[in-house]
This record gives C-alpha cells, sequence and structure tokens, in this order.
C-alpha cells in the first residue's frame, strides 16, 4: 500500500504543470496552530516620511526627506526619484501604508531591535516579518550586493540566543514581491519578554537596499484538527435536517505541547465567538444546531493560560454550514413539487397537458384554474356574395374561398340594352323596338335588324271583278275594293221550302223548291208542319223513368206499351265469413261489405311458446314449456338460457390465474420464493419438483408453481435475475472531481463516505483528500471500497458559508513525509501556513474576512514545489 500510495503521489506531481523557480529558503513558522498577534508592526500609514524609530530600535542614521545613504533608514510609503523599486508596502488594506526602508550601512551588524513584552513563560511563540529587495534591476549589474539579513531573538537580558536564522542572498528582480520570513521559539520559564534582533549580513555599497514591514509575533501550538464521528471538519446540511446533533473532538499532533487544556467557542460569523461555559474536554456534544455555527477551541499548555490570550492557540474550525429550506415554490396546476433534503430544495415534476389540435380561427389558451386548454375565436363570417357566387371555407388559408361566374350576358336585339339583376341573378333587357311606320292599307313592314329600321313592303289590291249590278271603289279604310249596288229585290211571299237563285246573266232571281216529306214519329208523338222553320215539329213527350229504384233495379222503355219495364236482382249476402266478420250492403258500391278484423296475435312470447288462433273461441291460445335447466355442472360452469335458439348455454372456463414476479438475486446469497394465492386449501407443484408452498434458491433462473384445489388453478413464474457485485476499473480526478469507472455496467449506488449514496458515478467540487469510495447494488448490501487519493489545487473560493468552496483546502498532506503550505496576498503578506498537516484555510486573517482578490499560494511537497494564485470572492 505504501509503495502504491508513493507512486500516486508522484504521479500527482507529474501531472502539475506549474513548476516554478524556488523560494528562498525559510527560517521556520510555526508547523502547528497559532492564535492571535500578541504584537504587530506595520510601520503606519500616511505620505509624509517617519516618524523615526524610538531610541534604542536602531544605530542608522534617520532621514526624513531625501533617500537613506548607506547606513540610514526612513519609514515611508514612497522610494523617493533615488530610483528604488517598492511597489507599495506590505500591509493589506492600507492607503499610502508605510514600511522601514534601509540602506545598508558598509559595516555588518544589527540594524533593527525591539523588545516584546506580555509573552508567557513555557511557551512557544512564532515571529514572522515581509522583506523585500528594493534595488532595481540591473542597476549594480554583476556587482550588486545582495541583501541577506539574520533574525535573532534573545531572552530580556540579552544573553541567552532563544532561536535564529537568516535570508541568505536575496537578489534584485525586475517586478519584486514581498517575502515572508520567521522564527519559531519557546520562552523560558518565568520569561515573559524577548528581545528582537534584525541584522545586516552585507556590506553597504551598490546594492543591499532593503524594506521591512508587518513584525508579528504570535503564539505557537500543536496543530489541532476537529473532527467529527465520521472524520469530517465540514457538515453542510439542510435546515429540514436539523436540530443537528453531533460530537466533535479536537485532536493535536502533540508536537509542541506536553499537556493541552481546552475552552470552546462558538461563533455565526467566523469573526465574533464566544465561550461556552463549562465546555473544557477535549470533546464537545453539538446537540439542537438549527443554524449555521462554527466551533473551534482555545487551546493551552497550562490550564491558567486559557485566559490568557497571549499565550493561547486555536484548534482548526468545524463548520456546520444549514442552508435555509426554500418556501414550496408556487406550482401550475399540472405540477408536484418534491423537497429534497439533500439538495435542500424543490424538485417540480409534471408536464402541461398537451394544446389540442384548432381549427384554423381557433387559439387555445391554457386555463390555470380548470387546468385545460380553453378554445376560443370563431369562424370567420362568410362573406357577401354575388348572385352567382358560392363559397367555401378554406381551412388551410382560414379564408373563405368565393367560386362562380357572372352569368353570360345574353345575345340583344339592336335596340334593346342588357342590365344584370343582382336580386334576380339574371340580365335585365330593356328597350323598344322603333314604333312601327304608318303604311297604306296594302302595305307590310318587316324590322331591319341590320338597319334597325322598318322595311315596307306590299301593292295596292287589283280591282275586283264586280256583279252585274255593282260599282266598286277602293276604300283606303278597309283595304279594299268597296262594291256598290243593289241586287235586284227577290220576290217575296215564297214557300218557306221555295229558294230563289239570281241569275247573273239575266240579273233577275228564279224561284225553285219542294215542301219536305213528314218525318216518322215515336208512339207518343204528333207532327205538324211549321211554316216558319220549314220543318215538320214534332210534339209530345216520352213517358218520365221512374225514380226511386234499388240499385239493382235497370229501367227499359217498352215502345210497344210506350211504359217503362223495371228488371234486376239485389245481390246474394256473402257466406263463409270468418268468426271475427260482419256484412253490411253497400247501397252505394250495390255490394256487401265484409266488417271486422281478426284479433291480434299476441307479442312478447317466448321463444319456447307458439299461438294458434281458436276458431270456435275466435281467440289466439299460446302453449309450450320453457326447456329444463341442466343439471350437474361443472364448479366454474353456469347455465344462461339463450333466447335466440331457444336452448340453455353452458358457459364458463376454468379458472386460471397466470402471472409474473420478477426478483433479483445478489451474488452468493440466497433467496426466498414464497408462493401466495387466495386459494383454500391448495396444493402446490414447482417445476423443481418441490411440493410446499416456498422454496429457496441460489441461482438465477425461471421457477414456477402451480396452485390449485382441483377447481382454481393459479401459476406463478418467478422470473430471478442475478445481480452482480460491482467491479471498480478505476477512479480517476478531473479537476475537482472524482470519476469512478466500472467494469461491469448495472443500477449502482455510489458513496464517498459509506452512507450518503447517489445513483451518479460522478462526485463534483470534492476537495482534496483520501478517500474511501463506496460502490454497492442498488438492491443488494454487499459494498464494494476502493481508496483514492485526490489532489487538485482550487481555482477560487467563495467562503459565504453556503457550503459549496468554502474553503482552500488539502487534505492530503497527511500521506506525505513532508509538505508546506504558505497563502499570501498580492503584497506577499502572509496570511496562513501549515505544515506537515492537512488545510482547510476559510479566507480570514487574523479572524478577519479578507476582501475578494486574488491570492497566491506557494505549496512544498516532498520538495516539489508549486506556485500559483487562485481567487477569492466574498
Amino acid at each position: 500500500m505504501q509503495n502504491s500510495l508513493l507512486d500516486h503521489k508522484v504521479l500527482i506531481f507529474l501531472c502539475i504543470s506549474f513548476f516554478t523557480k524556488g523560494l528562498h529558503a525559510q527560517l521556520g513558522f510555526c508547523q502547528g496552530n497559532s492564535g492571535d498577534p500578541i504584537f504587530t508592526e506595520d510601520f503606519g500609514t500616511g505620505t509624509n516620511y517617519g516618524p523615526q524609530l524610538p531610541a534604542g530600535t536602531t544605530t542608522y542614521n534617520f532621514v526624513g526627506t531625501n533617500g537613506p545613504q548607506d547606513g540610514s533608514y526612513t519609514v515611508g510609503s514612497s522610494t523617493f526619484s533615488f530610483g528604488w523599486n517598492m511597489p507599495s508596502d506590505h500591509t493589506p488594506g492600507d492607503t499610502n501604508g508605510k514600511a522601514l526602508i534601509v540602506n545598508a550601512s558598509f559595516t555588518t551588524g544589527e540594524f533593527y531591535r525591539t523588545d516584546i513584552n506580555g509573552l508567557c513563560e513555557n511557551t512557544t511563540y512564532e515571529f514572522s516579518s515581509w522583506l523585500m529587495n528594493i534595488l532595481p534591476n540591473g542597476v549594480c549589474g554583476a556587482n550588486e550586493i545582495p541583501v541577506n539579513v539574520s533574525f535573532e531573538i534573545w531572552d530580556i537580558t540579552d544573553t541567552n540566543l532563544l532561536a535564529s536564522g537568516d535570508t541568505g542572498n536575496i537578489f534584485n528582480v525586475a517586478a519584486p514581491t514581498w517575502q515572508q520570513y520567521g522564527l519559531v521559539f519557546q520562552t523560558l520559564p518565568a520569561q515573559t519578554a524577548v528581545i528582537l534582533k534584525i541584522i545586516n549580513n552585507g556590506v553597504g555599497g551598490c546594492g543591499n537596499d532593503l524594506a521591512i514591514d508587518d513584525i508579528v509575533f504570535k503564539s505557537c501550538g500543536d496543530a489541532i484538527t476537529v473532527e467529527d464521528s465520521t472524520t469530517n471538519n465540514t457538515v453542510s446540511l439542510c435546515s429540514s435536517q436539523t436540530p443537528f446533533i453531533e460530537t466533535i473532538t479536537a485532536i493535536p499532533d502533540n508536537a509542541v505541547f506536553n499537556s493541552h487544556f481546552y475552552q470552546w467557542q462558538v461563533s455565526n460569523d467566523g469573526i465574533s465567538w464566544v465561550d461556552l461555559v463549562g465546555e473544557n474536554n477535549a470533546s464537545l456534544t453539538l446537540t439542537g444546531v438549527t443554524t449555521t455555527s462554527l466551533y473551534r477551541a482555545k487551546v493551552a499548555e497550562i490550564a491558567v493560560n486559557l485566559n490568557n490570550e497571549d499565550c493561547i492557540t486555536f484548534s482548526d474550525i468545524y463548520q456546520i454550514n444549514i442552508a435555509q429550506a426554500p418556501v414550496q415554490p408556487a406550482l401550475a396546476c399540472w405540477e408536484i413539487a418534491t423537497f429534497s433534503d439533500a439538495t435542500c430544495s424543490w424538485t417540480v415534476t409534471g408536464t402541461q397537458p398537451i394544446q389540442p389540435v384548432l381549427e384554423c380561427w381557433e387559439t387555445a389558451t391554457f386555463n390555470n384554474t380548470t387546468c385545460v386548454w380553453d378554445i376560443a375565436g370563431t369562424q370567420p363570417v362568410q362573406p357577401v356574395l354575388e348572385c352567382w357566387e358560392t363559397t367555401l371555407f378554406n381551412t388551410t388559408t382560414c379564408t373563405w374561398d368565393i367560386m362562380g361566374t357572372q352569368p353570360l350576358q345574353p345575345t340583344i336585339e339592336c335596340w334593346e340594352t342588357a342590365t344584370f339583376n343582382n336580386i334576380t341573378c339574371a340580365w335585365d333587357i330593356t328597350g323598344a323596338q322603333p314604333v312601327q311606320p304608318v303604311l297604306e292599307c296594302w302595305e307590310t313592314t318587316l324590322f331591319n335588324t341590320t338597319t334597325c329600321t322598318w322595311d315596307i313592303m306590299g301593292t295596292q289590291p287589283l280591282q275586283p271583278t264586280i256583279e252585274c249590278w255593282e260599282l266598286a271603289t277602293f276604300n283606303t279604310i278597309t283595304c279594299a275594293w268597296d262594291i256598290t249596288g243593289t241586287q235586284p229585290i227577290a220576290p217575296t211571299n215564297l214557300e218557306c221550302w221555295e229558294i230563289i237563285t239570281f241569275n247573273n246573266t239575266t240579273c233577275i232571281w228564279e224561284t225553285s223548291g219542294t215542301q219536305p216529306v213528314q218525318p216518322a214519329i215515336a208512339c207518343w208523338e204528333t207532327t205538324t208542319f211549321n211554316n216558319t222553320t220549314c220543318t215538320w215539329d214534332i210534339i209530345g213527350v216520352q213517358p218520365m223513368q221512374p225514380t226511386g229504384l234499388e240499385c239493382w233495379e235497370i229501367p227499359i222503355f217498352n215502345n210497344v206499351t210506350c211504359i217503362w219495364d223495371v228488371s234486376g236482382t239485389q245481390p246474394l249476402a256473402p257466406t263463409n265469413l270468418e268468426c271475427w266478420q260482419t256484412t253490411t250492403f253497400n247501397t252505394a258500391t250495390c255490394n256487401w261489405d265484409i266488417l271486422g278484423t281478426q284479433p291480434t296475435v299476441p307479442s312478447n312470447l317466448e321463444c319456447w311458446e307458439t299461438a294458434t288462433f281458436n276458431d270456435l273461441s275466435c281467440a289466439w291460445e299460446v302453449s309450450g314449456t320453457q326447456p329444463l335447466e341442466p343439471t350437474n355442472l361443472l364448479c366454474w360452469q353456469i347455465a344462461v338460457f339463450d333466447n335466440a335458439n331457444c336452448a340453455w348455454e353452458i358457459t364458463g372456463t376454468q379458472p386460471l390465474d397466470s402471472r409474473e414476479e420478477f426478483l433479483s438475486l445478489c451474488e452468493n446469497e440466497t433467496l426466498l420464493l414464497q408462493a401466495t394465492s387466495s386459494i383454500i386449501s391448495p396444493t402446490y407443484n414447482w417445476n423443481t419438483g418441490a411440493m410446499t408452498s416456498s422454496i429457496t434458491i441460489d441461482a438465477a433462473g425461471s421457477y414456477e408453481v402451480q396452485i390449485t384445489d382441483d377447481c382454481f388453478t393459479e401459476i406463478i413464474t418467478f422470473v430471478v435475475a442475478a445481480i452482480e457485485n460491482p467491479i471498480i476499473e478505476s477512479i480517476v480526478s478531473e479537476g475537482s472531481t472524482i470519476i469512478v469507472n466500472l467494469l461491469n455496467p448495472g443500477d449502482y449506488l455510489y458513496s464517498l463516505n459509506g452512507e450518503d449514496f447517489q445513483t451518479s458515478n460522478i462526485f463534483s467540487n470534492i476537495i482534496s483528500g483520501l478517500y474511501t469510495v463506496y460502490v454497492k447494488s442498488s438492491l443488494c448490501d454487499t459494498i464494494i471500497t476502493q481508496q483514492h487519493l485526490h489532489f487538485f489545487i482550487p481555482k477560487f473560493i467563495t467562503p459565504n458559508a453556503d457550503g459549496v468552496n468554502d474553503f482552500f483546502s488539502l487534505n492530503i498532506l497527511e500521506f506525505f513525509l513532508t509538505s508546506e503550505v504558505y497563502i499570501f496576498d498580492r503584497y506577499g503578506k502572509l496570511l496562513f501556513s501549515a505544515i506537515n498537516r492537512n488545510v482547510n484555510w476559510d479566507g480570514t486573517f487574523n479572524n478577519n474576512r479578507l476582501p475578494t482578490s486574488d491570492y497566491w499560494y506557494v505549496i512544498k511537497i516532498e520538495g516539489k514545489e508549486f506556485k500559483g494564485h487562485f481567487t477569492l470572492k466574498n
């Protein structure tokens, strides 16, 4: 395992692409946790120079306006027109921040000292300071004298050297940055003050020009992690999962302290901390936590020092991030909201009903009250048509298509005009033929459609041939020849049978004729010659035909007796009538009318019944008997009378219920197959040969059991599928993501803590650390595990306590022999350090939240060095 872990670490280092030039050797920093600063010197702010250092602090001369010469110093924010290169002081947030600017003396030796008071005896402290070579690049060339400084910590008697170290040579660069240096020392018994000395190891001349800023002393203790029962130091919950209960424990590495005394504190913002009364053990039981809270322990090596801020250190912070569960979102009528504790959010599911198919003139608006689509719209009104037009609605263009053609104008006479009548939908013809001209009586006229005028034709009649006594005169009124003249008067007193004839030759009347012969007459007639009519008048009336005759009687006139003879006989009444018939003589038709209707055949007869008419009783008689219902039916059979074929039909199928049950069999396990049925007192028959209600199997396959009581039968088929244990092929890290790849696909669950499982094989936003990956089937209990060393350097952090990217974390350093982590601001001020321990930096310095900006890191792992920057965004 050790070799595999080392190989993994080597692979991680090979994958990092930003190896940079090494930093200057550090004198040494506190490898454990530190307390708040107990001494800070940042040299103030302002645009002026000074004030000069207190007496006894330096042997160098103070220069207030001009640039310091060799063996001089000043305190300021500017490096003058002398050309030194100090972009700014180091102290974060300063405006016109100042630093100690030193031009080294030609003689090596001490140039700064100060007393540090208020320390605790037998306590370990860390001194640190920031330093920069401010000589512009290329000024001295190869003759440059590098900066080289020693730091020394002496007891207050200035006789015992407690710690020392030097920076080594620091050469100038084009873009200088502040570098931090430090010392770790321990006070002696009864010792509460020390002396800090800063010594120039190089001579003056061209070079050896430096700036110093932010001298800090703070207590140094063990590296103290705080972990809960799952070895986590951060818990992210949803308010729905509260109140939170857990026990956390402070775990020191015992590198500094021989004994440990604790005072637990709580904070809701990481800035203001409150002591928890009575909580002085290494472990703290948390109960009833409902809001985001941070916990840490004040730690001292001696109990009395717990109340002295200069003598304590602080453990790492245990953070409980509790996100407030949001109010259930407003839902559409088709939606359902489900709350997830894991994501502390509502998941809304559901789909709006599909919009119905519409007519082209319709619009659909979803009604959130009824949760259905309301359809509105009216088909466009049919247009007003010409009388010859018809219309058809076009669903493609959603308009009325108009069809039809106006009737063709008819052919008209020359005098006529045609006007279309929209009421009758026909052409009205108006106009009158030219008036026919006045004609001579013998003339005729014909209308000429070519000239649209009347053509006159005709010739006066020829004079007629006239009688001897006549005169012809043309009459234009009658258009004829009027003949005048009188024929000689015909003779009078002629017998009626006489006729006269005018003789045009002789121009006189001639008489001729004979009296008519007397006609033959009937028996009742007499005749007399009528000279008026010149005919024989017959008088006498035939006797009147008798009246009141029966319809069957016929009158015949007898010319012999000269009277009417009546003959005929009434038709005989019909016989062989049906029992329901009666007869009446109809004098209108002179026939016997037969009346009556046979009684109606009874309806709604059963299929087995027949109806027979009884002529004696004159009624229908119903007879027949329903067939007997069959007996001796089987238990599942029923008899139903079929009126269609008038017989009992036996229906029913032997009950046979067949169903399948799909089960899963976990690898190396057995499974109990239980046959359950509603059949009372059944027998069982498995395809394995078993006759019991249940069997135990250890292999996948299809298992069938027949359950019966000889009347009802039920068949259950158990389809058992084998579930393989997951086989991990590989676990890879891609940035902050861990991806688990399996050799065998399936429905598997994945976890990084063995408790919270997910369906996805991808874990996102995972901080660096050694993780145990857990994989199991969703249906089986066997869990496959494999450790994975996950390493990446965060590109940004957002310490807003939302549980995501709140820390700059490197939680794998415990698996390496040596490690160092330093975090600086843009001016080179050391904000955080950790040696040989994991890192979970929360973006604060001295318990104060740092502003949004880019911050720089230096990471050394077993001799490999990584430099870069990341963004802190509040």
